[in-house]
């Protein structure tokens, strides 16, 4: 009996602001892997980082922006990766920034769209980028999140 392996070597981030019309997601769309496809900010953990730490840097990296808040999602995206014959398994999280923020992307996105839910829900791909949103939709904008999800930078564990 072959096992698939399970990966988990990437970090995952819904970005999040406060906008007149409610909550809105940055959403990136590729150059690079999945070429014209609208995403969410995604990328490796490199050696010696944690995941959290991963999911600050490529937010920055990605975008130029700074998160106000960090939150782990409590969830993960997952996905079969057939040129690898892998699951990979993302965990995901959840970042705050200010409104009036100016998003600078890097070479790996063509442009970028801070859209609502049900917009970003539309343009996204992929089934488990949807299911993503919605928990977060869910969790993080219809109700006050649990504030043990909270990453504090000092004490993550706390």
């Amino acid at each position: 009996m072959t096992e698939i392996p399970i990966r988990c070597s990437a970090v995952s981030v819904v970005l999040l602001r406060k906008a007149d019309i409610g909550n809105e997601v940055l959403l990136l769309r590729r150059n690079h892997t999945l070429i014209g496809e609208w995403c969410q900010i995604a990328g490796s953990i490199e050696n010696g980082e944690k995941a959290w730490e991963a999911a600050l840097r490529e937010v920055r990296e990605e975008t130029g922006l700074i998160c106000k808040r960090l939150y782990s999602a409590d969830i993960c995206e997952q996905f079969y990766e057939a040129d690898r014959d892998a699951i990979a398994m993302l965990p995901v999280f959840v970042g705050f920034v200010d409104s009036h923020a100016t998003v600078v992307i890097n070479h790996e996105h063509s442009e970028f769209r801070w859209v609502s839910f049900a917009a970003a829900l539309e343009m996204v791909p992929f089934a488990g980028q949807r299911h993503v949103l919605k928990h977060v939709e869910t969790e993080f904008v219809r109700r006050e999140p649990v504030r043990h999800l909270l990453i504090d930078r000092a004490s993550p564990a706390s």
